[in-house]
């Protein structure tokens, strides 16, 4: 079975602004530094999340973004550096599938605060400011892959 997908094209703003996302900044401040209306970035945003497979999280798009190589992947670093305990490790793949804390717990089949406290316990250990910088945190430590990506695109 491949593991490759149709490589995502995405124009240049479509790629800054996810590139901007990536990192944990808000969409104001991507805006702000690209010299464009926040409405302009929302818009180039919409569009990148179309092309990567029709996703509606930023999350979700930076993950299909990374596995399509629409935007360049952030450089990798030691897994064994960072330590996640096996249940906020459990998470990564479904945040990058744009699961909400309720469908997490669900497939996980454990408590929704208990999983709502895992997630942010991730957040802090992968010192990531919001959802989607954790998708780049989590690709950056190799806690999340293109193949990963590219099993559940199918």
């Amino acid at each position: 079975m491949s593991t490759t997908v149709a490589k995502v094209i995405l124009a240049a703003r479509e790629r800054q602004v996810l590139k901007g996302l990536a990192d944990g900044s808000m969409l104001a401040a991507v805006a702000l530094s690209l010299k464009i209306r926040e409405g302009t970035a929302s818009g180039y945003l919409k569009l990148a999340k179309r092309k990567l497979h029709g996703v509606s999280e930023t999350s979700a798009a930076l993950a299909v973004a990374y596995a399509t190589k629409a935007i360049d992947r952030p450089r990798l670093l030691d897994p064994e550096s960072l330590y996640l305990p096996r249940e906020q490790r459990d998470l990564v793949p479904l945040i990058a599938q744009e699961m909400t804390a309720a469908q997490m717990a669900t497939a996980l089949k454990r408590e929704v605060d208990i999983v709502r406290r895992d997630g942010r316990e991730l957040l802090a250990n992968l010192r990531a400011r919001n959802r989607a910088h954790a998708i780049t945190r989590a690709w950056t430590y190799q806690i999340l892959t293109a193949e990963q990506v590219i099993e559940w695109l199918r």
